[in-house]
């Protein structure tokens, strides 16, 4: 994988995807902070000044290098902030890049993670030269299951997953390069 030093916000029809920053935290932990969305989140914390440290780590970070990137989803209309997505290569498996979601209540149902997923898959491929796009997600968090199979990823397996004693049984879904129909993305999208 390659990183993106250069990385500039992408724009979808209704979406621009932008580096997240410390000014974001509150607005995010807002949502994530809700108890039905956050226990599908992988942050253990969702305090805005957690998430300020957070989001100011990984500001240092160019997307395609190791470690979480994320990014705030707003919409292109109006610049509302509703929600984020992340990525990060997969620790010790070249070439795959995974992908993470989250938009707020209020805003979903609209296909907007859809919208945001897609893009992050013609990015990771085209920019990032990915081999493979990956989702992990509870099995029972049907809305992100629904996202990613219509992003266009496949359910590759069903696993028991156990952390701090507690064991969840969790989806892996996948795309490869060569299974993706979204166009590449072009220099200054």
């Amino acid at each position: 994988m390659r990183p993106d030093p250069s990385f500039s916000p992408i724009e979808t029809a209704r979406l621009r995807l932008r580096r997240s920053s410390s000014e974001d935290a509150e607005t995010i932990s807002a949502y994530r902070s809700i108890p039905d969305i956050g226990r599908y989140q992988g942050w253990d914390r969702t305090d805005a000044p957690f998430l300020r440290h957070e989001l100011d780590v990984m500001a240092t970070r160019a997307p395609g290098e190791p470690g979480w990137v994320q990014l705030t989803v707003e919409l292109l209309e109006g610049g509302t902030l509703i929600g984020d997505v992340g990525m990060s290569p997969a620790d010790g498996e070249p070439g795959v890049l995974k992908v993470g979601y989250t938009i707020a209540p209020g805003h979903q149902g609209k296909g907007y993670a859809t919208e945001a997923v897609r893009a992050l898959i013609s990015y990771g491929f085209s920019r990032l030269d990915a081999d493979v796009v990956r989702i992990y997600a509870d099995a029972d968090n049907l809305a992100s299951i629904r996202v990613a199979e219509k992003a266009g990823l496949t359910l590759i397996e069903r696993f028991e997953y156990e952390d701090e004693g507690e064991t969840s049984l969790v989806v892996r879904y996948e795309i490869r390069r060569d299974e993706a129909s979204a166009p590449p993305l072009e220099d200054g999208d």
